[in-house]
């Protein structure tokens, strides 16, 4: 570890922790959530010596509140304002574009959020009027909401996408994702541009500032997925550092430029508590 690394550690003033293969691992319908070592300590530490933390994941099968609840069930005092998804970002994304009703291509996770935050939510069936179409997790799609979303985005929609990335981490390896498939297929048929509202964009990240009351250059983000964590890491000058307690193994960013490589590669979550102790309370 490098002495600006220290440096950044020892001044941080928000902690952004990825979940799957972060501090939790679960099965490949996201049940069965157990903590990974240090992860119940490292949060409890932060708390304790009031450094503000959030947790970021792009899984969109719950509710932000959902997965809070969840999260404190295991251990984690992590409040409801604390949990974030795209849904989060989308809600500041949507709102500062000035967009009214947007076509939900997913469930609860997405459309409780959007209508709390007072955006009509509408169905993907055709003929529908959208100012934005937002996919997320939706195996449930078919080719009818493929058409819908088709015909509102060539009537002007703006199409959105959750995660761009085809796996998440699960125990025993990894999960397909829905967002980039069915985003794939709507620019495939409508040479659309795809937006994405969570990580690794720079509006994933913004949001999670915005809660934590520090800029981004101020945060270190915690995460095991090098296309994630590491690259919206660098897009808002915050520290990244990765684990290898999910998608990202020992070589994961051997060959990758600076820009994509984390400041820190550690075994886990529990190794950098060891780290943020000594050079926070010395």
């Amino acid at each position: 570890m490098t002495d600006e690394v220290r440096d950044r550690l020892r001044n941080v003033r928000g902690l952004v922790f990825d979940m799957d293969g972060t501090l939790v691992l679960g099965d490949r319908g996201n049940h069965g959530l157990r903590p990974l070592p240090g992860a119940l300590e490292i949060t409890g530490w932060a708390a304790g010596r009031g450094l503000p933390h959030a947790v970021f994941t792009n899984g969109t099968t719950r509710t932000p509140a959902h997965y809070a609840r969840i999260m404190r069930e295991l251990g984690f005092a992590l409040p409801d304002e604390a949990m974030l998804t795209p849904a989060s970002s989308a809600v500041r994304v949507f709102a500062r574009r000035g967009y009214a009703r947007v076509m939900v291509l997913g469930g609860a996770g997405l459309t409780e959020p959007l209508r709390e935050a007072g955006i009509e939510v509408v169905p993907p069936a055709r003929g529908t009027v959208a100012d934005a179409v937002l996919a997320g997790w939706y195996p449930e799609f078919t080719m009818p909401a493929l058409e819908a979303a088709c015909e509102a985005v060539w009537d002007g929609a703006e199409m959105y996408s959750c995660s761009e990335t085809p796996f998440f981490a699960v125990a025993g390896g990894r999960a397909f994702g829905t967002s980039r498939a069915i985003c794939a297929m709507v620019r495939s048929l409508t040479g659309c541009r795809v937006q994405l509202v969570g990580k690794p964009s720079l509006d994933a990240l913004r949001s999670a500032s915005g809660r934590l009351g520090a800029k981004s250059a101020d945060l270190a983000v915690v995460g095991d997925d090098p296309d994630l964590e590491v690259p919206m890491a660098h897009r808002g000058g915050a520290l990244a550092i990765a684990v290898r307690t999910g998608l990202g193994g020992a070589g994961s960013y051997d060959g990758l430029p600076a820009a994509r490589r984390p400041h820190l590669h550690l075994r886990g979550v529990d190794e950098l508590l060891t780290i943020m102790m000594g050079v926070r309370d010395d």
